[in-house]
């Protein structure tokens, strides 16, 4: 299992440039970057990496302390939360504004938070301007550092300072294997992923509400089923962002709940019967597809729908169609309200988990590999056929594979899907995602 990425949150007040850094960073433009205080409404959040070190940036709108509007106060909260999220704080002023009673403020507000903050100056747009974060040492914040978020000045210090914060890269966690297996439930709010875990759990653990965005954090419980121990991670609602009232807990949500993804073996994604595969749950399904992990479709409320002939085998076709990328994950029809075939689920992860964290020797994998290219051969292109010459198994969760061939580029996306399709019809890896890279080796190397 990977390490879990820390969370790296950038407060401050409005227009002291947080957005800029946040994309240089992450090198997109992700957050909108305008002189207008207030821009940023939304916390975004992207991967990141310094050197060894990987982490999750998370851009805030700013803290204005001393404004009534509520769309600032509800950005003043939104920080709030991500401060509250975060691993590490970066606390940003301005360098040319100079000390403002701002941030003061903002300096009050994290001196209550138990989380390392690194107080960072920017704007300073020359090294002859370094002098001018002298002034900042009167928040009581520790040392300033200065940078020039548009320059990239002062930006390697400054992630060296913050790296000291977060947990040494471990190369092997990959290769982690044992303990507890552990279960996200993700799902558009209602969906009932709290009643499924109190199923589950054969208790009432966790709160039950017919109110969208009521389970606001990632709750974790441990229990063992028949000898086997399990960590259960039922998570708050993912909602489109035009049904979203409360901008903030949301957001918050849908970290914890991206956070949860992330550190699980299996994620159950509960869909709504009634309401079938949305857009947005195409979008969970997508984060829990890109990260890597074993899942199981979970239609609940099934005992709403009017049945007839066909009804179900007509869903699944349908459910396929709508989630294409994740055909290889099974799909269980339940009632977390009447119980009806929630006993299947455990039955269902503990296969998922069992194909995920699964080895295929590197003998018995290239048999596999050669019949398929006995099949259908490797494709040719401009006078040139793709050489595969062997295979092996580099990791598990997911299982993934290192082709060693003469020329990546030959490797089209239509014979990789191909030889993928094969070794799910030789292997037993239903509900996981499978891996398949392609490593050049010189021709002469074989000879």
């Amino acid at each position: 299992m990977a390490q879990v990425k820390p969370i790296i949150a950038v407060v401050g007040r409005p227009n002291v440039g947080k957005s800029t850094f946040f994309n240089k960073m992450v090198g997109a433009r992700v957050s909108i970057v305008e002189d207008t205080p207030g821009v940023t409404r939304d916390r975004v959040y992207a991967d990141s990496s310094w050197q060894n070190y990987e982490f999750t940036l998370v851009d805030t709108g700013g803290i204005d302390p001393y404004s009534d509007d509520p769309l600032l106060q509800q950005m003043r909260r939104q920080a709030e939360i991500a401060v509250d999220t975060a691993d590490v704080i970066l606390f940003f002023v301005d360098g040319k504004d100079g000390l403002t009673g701002p941030d003061y403020e903002v300096a009050d507000l994290l001196r209550r938070t138990k989380k390392p903050v690194l107080l960072v100056v920017n704007k300073i747009d020359t090294p002859l301007r370094e002098n001018d974060k002298a002034e900042f040492y009167a928040l009581g914040m520790g040392e300033p550092h200065a940078i020039s978020s548009v320059n990239l000045l002062g930006i390697g210090d400054l992630l060296e300072e913050m790296c000291k914060y977060l947990p040494d890269p471990d190369p092997d966690a990959e290769q982690e294997e044992g303990g507890p297996i552990k279960i996200a439930v993700v799902g558009r709010p209602n969906v009932g992923k709290s009643s499924l875990v109190n199923r589950i759990l054969k208790e009432d653990r966790v709160m039950v509400s017919d109110i969208a965005g009521t389970t606001r954090d990632a709750i974790d419980t441990a229990f063992t089923d028949e000898g086997d121990d399990f960590v259960i991670i039922d998570t708050a609602g993912i909602r489109k962002r035009s049904k979203i009232e409360d901008a903030s807990l949301e957001r918050y949500s849908v970290i914890r709940s991206l956070a949860a993804i992330r550190r699980c073996d299996v994620a159950l994604l509960l869909i709504d019967a009634a309401e079938g595969v949305t857009e947005q749950d195409a979008h969970i399904a997508g984060y829990i597809h890109d990260e890597g992990r074993a899942c199981i479709l979970v239609v609940n409320k099934w005992d709403s729908v009017e049945k007839g002939t066909g009804t179900l085998e007509k869903y699944t076709q349908k459910v396929r169609a709508d989630l294409k990328f994740l055909d290889y994950a099974p799909v269980l029809y339940i009632s977390a309200k009447t119980g009806q075939r929630v006993d299947r689920v455990l039955k269902s992860v503990r296969e998922a988990h069992r194909n995920a964290s699964s080895r295929v020797t590197t003998g018995v994998l290239n048999d596999a590999l050669h019949d398929a290219m006995a099949v259908t051969p490797p494709p040719s292109e401009n006078g040139r056929r793709l050489r595969i010459y062997y295979a092996t198994q580099q990791k598990t969760n997911p299982p993934t594979f290192i082709l060693f061939v003469n020329d990546r580029e030959l490797l089209h996306f239509s014979y990789e899907r191909y030889l993928e399709n094969h070794l799910r019809k030789t292997f037993p890896f239903a509900g996981t995602p499978i891996r398949i890279l392609a490593r050049e080796r010189n021709e002469k190397e074989e000879k």
